[in-house]
């Protein structure tokens, strides 16, 4: 929530060559709450404090530290959501860039130390556990990551796999191979396979938009809801909408806006066709913006939904009819805890030199929960384009030619 590091982050894009550029590098451009800019401001307000400081740790390689006894290294996924966050991490290089590290503070390369692929061995565990807490004296420390990479090996997503957790807001992880770094989202390393990437999207308007629909046009009863899309035909007959009760990330947006088949703008839907118009909106725009990240759907390409509205079969039928794959659900509601413990059975059967997906196989496999419709395809293809056209127009609208 912190947003008092604004005059740092502009200061570091406009340092490497504006926000796009910073984005290529480091995989995001320049947000508040990254820990770079919080390291530029530590610096400029308490330089004697910055000065003292031996080492800076994430709080996941700090919690490593704890076990090792001493310094742990970042992790290339960590160091690239929160690295690329400190915008500090080259994505492709995995090294630290040297002109973003001279954009926050002097001499902050060796205070960070170099960071190491996600499933490394990172040490022995300390003699303090063994002694204290009677852990055994070959217990091996796998290097620690934050919770997003952490669920995405929770998910054991593969290749061209997609994540959606249906929250309060609504998440978006991708398995990419050729990431394209955008204004918006954020590009980082992949924990399980260090030469491929994660692309991590956040729409702020999710289940709470979802539940006012609801109440509004349903009489409060996810029932009727359900209803509603089983009774609406795919594509809406060509109406579409747009629903932000707040300021979305992505796209930055905010108020109702609904089209008829003509792209005409109309004050309001029949009930029906609000929730089938908030439903197919809600999912064209994440495929719409995961595409611009460099996303391709793929032939293979499985859906993982995870969160309250994954126990909606009819949402989960629309999200499988709008990517054209088919919607997969997990059992486990703490993926980041379990995608933990998987990490670690990785690292310690090999790291690098075997597969992750080698080493979970025996794990539970998600439940199939919908497929797409066989016309779904020409439909959505249709679709897709008129809606990405209308945002951009309601973009260009409300606040003039986007950067």
């Amino acid at each position: 929530m912190d947003s008092s590091t604004t005059a740092q982050c502009r200061q570091l894009e406009a340092t490497v060559g504006g926000a796009q550029v910073l984005s290529c590098l480091t995989g995001s451009r320049a947000y508040e709450r990254f820990t770079g800019n919080q390291i530029a401001k530590i610096y400029q307000q308490n330089p004697e404090a910055y000065s003292r400081t031996e080492r800076i740790s994430l709080v996941s390689s700090f919690a490593a530290s704890l076990f090792l006894g001493s310094y742990s290294p970042i992790d290339y996924s960590d160091g690239t959501l929160q690295g690329s966050g400190m915008n500090l991490l080259q994505i492709q290089e995995k090294v630290w860039s040297q002109a973003c590290l001279g954009a926050c503070a002097p001499h902050l390369e060796e205070k960070l130390g170099p960071p190491v692929p996600s499933c490394s061995v990172v040490g022995a565990i300390s003699s303090y556990y063994i002694q204290r807490y009677g852990f055994a004296p070959g217990c091996r420390v796998v290097a620690f990551t934050g919770d997003n990479p952490a669920s995405l090996a929770g998910m054991r997503l593969e290749e061209g796999d997609i994540a959606v957790s249906l929250g309060t807001s609504d998440t978006l992880f991708l398995w990419l191979q050729e990431p394209m770094p955008a204004l918006e989202g954020h590009i980082f390393c992949n924990p399980v396979e260090p030469q491929q990437y994660m692309a991590l999207l956040c729409f702020k308007n999710g289940s709470l938009m979802r539940e006012k629909i609801r109440d509004e046009s349903a009489s409060r009863s996810w029932n009727e809801f359900s209803k509603a899309l089983q009774s609406t035909e795919m594509g809406n007959s060509g109406n579409l909408g747009f629903y932000f009760d707040i300021m979305e990330i992505t796209p930055e947006m905010i108020g109702y806006h609904r089209f008829n088949a003509e792209n005409h703008e109309v004050p309001a839907f029949p009930g029906d066709v609000e929730i089938r118009a908030l439903i197919e909106g809600q999912f064209m725009a994440k495929r719409i913006h995961a595409e611009g990240l460099g996303y391709r759907v793929m032939p293979k390409t499985k859906i993982l939904a995870t969160g309250g509205a994954s126990c909606n079969r009819d949402i989960l039928q629309v999200l499988a009819d709008v990517f054209g794959a088919p919607v997969y659900v997990i059992d486990t509601a703490n993926s980041a805890c379990v995608g933990s413990a998987y990490r670690a059975f990785h690292g310690l059967a090999g790291g690098t030199d075997v597969a992750f997906s080698e080493v979970v196989k025996s794990a539970p496999n998600p439940r199939l929960a919908a497929r797409s419709t066989p016309e779904a395809s020409q439909v959505y293809e249709a679709l897709l384009p008129r809606y990405a056209n209308l945002e951009q127009k309601i973009l260009s609208q409300t606040r003039g030619p986007l950067e």
